[in-house]
């Protein structure tokens, strides 16, 4: 009886001094995949006019994102996307980065692959840049991407890739010029599944793929055009059919995953960089406005994940979330922390847990030097209010997608007032009003001066907008026809 339990007591404490193993969660892949230009009812789980049907499967696999925010236009957008800090603060917030402007992302913040690369991570990029490309530590492959293949700057053609008559399109850090007349969601799918067949499976992905669509110029191939004998409207037809070429295109990147074997070990985000542009025939309706504005039609965008470490499938998350904090949620589903988040929040256990975000404000943009309006445009949101200043942009209506006519220009509703001052506030009540038809300016003076009193502190961080003249320097002509870094 003795030895046995001398037997028992040198076992456990063997126990005690072995190390304690304690498996880690492994860590997803990660494919980030944003849209350009989408609008809010230019998907078919809010518009089943619109054919998209492997975004809307995903969408009802996964976690629906209600109340996701973006700013009102690209590079902005992406720079809060990257970099998890609000474009006022970086002088970014006015219009996008041209090619002739000796802008970038912020050198002083480190990009969400580079974060990712800490911890572990393989990354690449495939598709759209337009954070700046004037030197070349600006450019994907020096701010933290293995790879990257697609255009640095942000409307070419989608079929020859050239912008002005230049082309615009880079493998790494090489001209790509044996593409012309390759339609690029096309060529863009196959460099992701290139990159997702060649990856070891054993270290963790993240692949970020931005699409040209459904951005301007309308082309399609004709596949897509056809899905759509019933659309009258040329530009209406046009761009749905840009629709279903970027949603085949997800369809195959998700194939690309499950040939791979990874597919469920994947999380998925999915999001547009602002609201629909309504000139080239975007959607946005019931939401007020679109692209350029920062009424709700302009900055409240689809956007869903599905997919690893998500318990919970095919419901809607109502919580807020705003471009900037995706930066902190997805190296937080990577198994991280950000050292500094700055303006980035963590929802990673909200949205796994179904809890209400922490975020409970945010800026739309601090504008002073918007294009005619000489004191810019500001817009707050705070609970449940949303507090503008200024004039929110262009266009001010409600537009219904306009399939039966052959209308080329806005049918603007109720549009502003051209004489109204610059210094005019609208409130609403968005929980209430989410479409913005009441003002409530007049009535909830209290409410309006808390806001008001927020935008001032607000706008004491704001850096001036960096937006300098176009370079010379830039010219594509002094680098052999090419759009090219290394002239700043």
């Amino acid at each position: 009886m003795a030895y046995e339990v001398e037997v028992v007591l040198s076992v456990a404490l063997i126990a005690i001094l072995l190390p304690v193993v304690i498996s880690k969660p492994k860590q997803p892949h990660i494919v980030l995949i944003v849209a350009d230009d989408l609008g809010w009812n230019d998907v078919g789980y809010h518009n089943p006019d619109v054919l998209t049907p492997n975004i809307d499967k995903l969408a009802s696999e996964g976690v629906v994102m209600d109340h996701a925010y973006t700013q009102p236009l690209c590079s902005p957008s992406r720079v809060a996307l990257m970099a998890g800090v609000f474009p006022y603060k970086v002088g970014l917030q006015h219009l996008v980065i041209t090619n002739r402007a000796a802008v970038c992302a912020p050198q002083n913040y480190t990009l969400l692959p580079e974060e990712l690369k800490k911890l572990g991570y393989a990354t690449h990029m495939v598709g759209k840049w337009h954070l700046g490309f004037c030197n070349w530590a600006c450019t994907p492959t020096y701010r933290g991407f293995d790879s990257f293949f697609g255009y640095l700057g942000s409307d070419e053609d989608h079929f020859n890739h050239t912008n002005e008559g230049y082309l615009d399109y880079r493998d790494n850090t090489d001209p790509a010029t044996e593409y012309d007349n390759i339609y690029s969601a096309y060529t863009f799918v196959d460099k992701a599944t290139e990159v997702v067949q060649a990856h070891d499976s054993s270290q963790p992905l993240f692949l970020y793929v931005a699409f040209q669509n459904v951005h301007e110029p309308l082309e399609a191939p004709s596949k897509y055009y056809d899905l759509y004998p019933n659309v009258m409207n040329e530009g209406r037809r046009f761009h749905s059919a840009m629709a279903s070429a970027l949603d085949d295109a997800v369809g195959n990147i998700t194939r690309a995953l499950k040939d791979k074997g990874i597919f469920e070990d994947t999380l998925i985000l999915f999001l547009s960089d602002n609201g629909g542009d309504l000139d080239n025939y975007g959607n946005n309706y019931p939401l007020r406005g679109g692209k350029f504005t920062i009424w709700e039609g302009g900055t409240r965008t689809v956007c869903f994940m599905r997919g690893a470490g998500l318990n919970r499938s095919g419901h809607a998350f109502s919580g807020l979330i705003h471009a900037v904090d995706w930066k902190a949620t997805l190296v937080s589903a990577a198994g991280g922390t950000l050292e500094d988040a700055s303006d980035s929040m963590d929802h990673w256990e909200d949205i796994v847990n179904h809890n209400v975000t922490r975020r409970t404000e945010f800026i739309y943009n601090l504008d002073d030097v918007r294009a005619g309006v000489d004191d810019g445009h500001a817009a707050i949101r705070y609970g449940d209010y949303k507090l503008i200043q200024g004039s929110p942009g262009l266009y001010d209506g409600w537009y219904l997608p306009d399939n039966t006519t052959n209308r080329t220009e806005l049918n603007y509703s109720q549009p502003l007032d051209p004489e109204t001052p610059s210094n005019s506030y609208w409130l609403f009540n968005l929980k209430d009003d989410p479409y913005e038809r009441k003002n409530l300016i007049d009535t909830h003076q209290d409410i309006a001066e808390k806001l008001k009193k927020k935008l001032t502190e607000y706008h004491s961080e704001m850096v001036p907008a960096n937006f300098p003249d176009e370079s010379d320097e830039a010219d594509p002509e002094l680098f052999d026809g090419v759009w090219s870094p290394g002239w700043c």
